[in-house]
């Protein structure tokens, strides 16, 4: 297995076109980036990072511009994380309100910019993860389907295998014998299978977050798993690799159902 490529955390991206507040504290900000074309599908993209505050979603910028360039409005909000009052219930809560008014509030932002029948969520790593509890908790019906990128996606078996050194039981407060309601209501896992299409697209080199976490979602879930061969974790967020094209047809063929 090839180390992770993580150039693209560090590359420079273009600055958001509009930055949007969806509540009242000082981090509940979206970054807005519009596409040349006018009536286009919009992608919210929550960011990864394990939940942790070091990562925000400056680091998805690169790929905002991917999806920008491809002809999406594309709106990636911030969250609480550990260690600055996030991790359970406040990143859960800062998710499920952005996820709820960002259709309307991008609506009424860029007005015929925007299609507002055609709303797909997407996410990468723990934002994977926050994609798909948002699907199985039911997300508002403005949202057409979901693409999780490297998902956590099994929370139990990432506390097993101590991803990212406790990012699991910082983000939960526990155990699942300490606090099992929380893996019941966290974990996609433990949750009904959402209601929405869902696409899941895995690196089958992933050294951060393994692939083996999507395989047991999928299977239980019937999501649709897309399994990259070299594919490593990073590179699903970076326009210029080779997971590239497969990442950006996931979320294009979602738009194409929505649209017949």
């Amino acid at each position: 297995m090839q180390p992770e490529q993580r150039n693209v955390l560090m590359r420079p991206a273009s600055p958001p076109d509009a930055v949007l507040r969806y509540g009242p504290r000082d981090d509940q900000l979206v970054d807005l980036r519009l596409p040349s074309r006018t009536s286009a599908p919009l992608v919210v993209l929550l960011h990864g990072g394990f939940w942790r505050v070091a990562w925000d979603r400056t680091h998805t910028r690169p790929m905002a511009d991917g999806l920008a360039d491809a002809g999406f409005v594309v709106a990636t909000p911030e969250y609480s994380r550990t260690g600055d009052g996030g991790g359970w219930p406040a990143t859960f809560d800062d998710v499920a309100l952005a996820v709820a008014v960002l259709p309307e509030l991008v609506a009424d932002a860029v007005g015929t910019d925007v299609d507002a029948t055609t709303i797909i969520l997407t996410g990468h790593s723990a934002g994977g993860h926050l994609a798909l509890w948002c699907a199985s908790r039911q997300l508002p019906g403005a949202y057409v389907g979901v693409v999780a990128l490297a998902p956590v996606a099994d929370l139990a078996e990432a506390l097993r295998l101590d991803l990212d050194s406790g990012a699991v039981r910082e983000l939960l407060g526990g155990e699942p014998d300490q606090v099992p309601d929380r893996y019941d209501h966290a974990d996609p896992c433990r949750l009904p299978a959402p209601s929405v299409p869902v696409v899941v697209v895995h690196g089958t080199d992933d050294a951060t977050v393994p692939p083996e976490l999507s395989r047991r979602y999928a299977t239980q879930s019937a999501a649709q798993l897309r399994l990259l061969d070299g594919i490593g974790h990073f590179e699903l967020i970076d326009p210029r690799s080779a997971a590239w094209p497969v990442v950006l047809d996931a979320i294009e063929g979602l738009a194409r159902r929505a649209l017949r």
